[in-house]
């Protein structure tokens, strides 16, 4: 998938691949992978510096915690990562829309 595709788009997966429960980096990146297909593999440069803007912004907490023998920070959606989220959603349901009346044929 082409990256200028994914922009603008990348908050909302995260904060969805969070949502169920808390998890790392690395179990963020394996569960964007996984829910797309195969189709999302992004590279740590580009996961890790999104989820500590989240985390400034609000939308996530974090807490150190040890998984599978190793320390690693695990990211929680807040309340307002919760909204933040919903709002999303609704957003991209609207989007989608309105990109599928434009390029349905025979509209």
């Amino acid at each position: 998938m082409r990256a200028d595709v994914l922009r603008g788009h990348l908050d909302g997966m995260i904060l969805a691949v969070i949502e169920g429960e808390p998890l790392h980096g690395y179990a963020v990146m394996e569960a964007l992978l996984q829910r797309s297909g195969g189709q999302l593999d992004l590279p740590t440069g580009t996961l890790y510096p999104a989820l500590r803007r989240l985390e400034r912004a609000g939308y996530l907490s974090s807490e150190w915690s040890t998984v599978g023998g190793r320390r690693r920070r695990t990211y929680r959606l807040t309340g307002t990562g919760k909204r933040m989220l919903a709002d999303e959603r609704s957003e991209w349901r609207a989007f989608a829309a309105l990109v599928d009346g434009v390029l349905r044929p025979g509209m």
